[in-house]
């Protein structure tokens, strides 16, 4: 993988506070990281590589010998060196919870498909955990709370109701898609092609 040539250079000023967006050595995305951590990678030699067309620049102090300002340069998309990341923080599967289950299903609730505010939605298991179902990605879907009471302890089928969307297991690219608010435009295009297929957020 070669390092992208910036296009766009801007310096960094604290209210800014871009998220810069860390990959594996392999080009699989990672996690958001601060500028300043950012910085504090480029500094150790722990970037393998980077791209984007958005690169920002950070000044430092002044050394009182030379009288030159120290200053990094990063680009909105690192790649770390392996040795760099944490074990186990390379799982492509992001934790199942109600925040994300609402973002992945476009906090619409799967049977009658109103769209509502999280705090009026409900994690509904197709396969009732009572009845040996699991609480994970492929067996729960957002319901409002009418349509998860209607439902009760049941199969859709049994209830008399028709799920709207499929469930499908989000990956590391689409969780970071949805967790952050303020993507840069070539983070996104960058994420977008890591998503699955059949995600709502190529809709969106």
């Amino acid at each position: 993988m070669h390092a992208v040539q910036a296009t766009h250079t801007q310096v960094v000023r604290p209210a800014a506070r871009p998220w810069i967006l860390t990959l594996d050595m392999h080009g699989h995305p990672h996690r958001w990281v601060s500028w300043q951590a950012a910085c504090t990678y480029h500094a150790r030699n722990m970037v393998a590589w980077s791209m984007g067309a958005q690169a920002f620049h950070i000044w430092g102090g002044t050394s009182r010998i030379t009288g030159e300002r120290s200053s990094i340069s990063s680009q909105s998309i690192i790649a770390i060196k392996g040795q760099a990341l944490r074990p186990g923080s390379l799982r492509q599967v992001p934790p199942l919870n109600n925040r994300e289950l609402f973002h992945r299903d476009r906090q619409t609730c799967a049977y009658c498909g109103t769209t509502l505010s999280g705090a009026l939605l409900t994690r509904d298991h197709i396969e009732p955990v009572s009845r040996g179902g699991k609480d994970v990605w492929m067996n729960v879907v957002t319901a409002c709370r009418s349509c998860n009471q209607r439902k009760d302890n049941r199969r859709p089928e049994r209830a008399g109701m028709t799920l709207l969307y499929a469930p499908y297991v989000p990956n590391k690219a689409e969780y970071l898609i949805l967790s952050n608010r303020h993507i840069l435009a070539d983070q996104m295009d960058f994420l977008v092609q890591h998503v699955p297929k059949q995600s709502r957020v190529r809709d969106s």
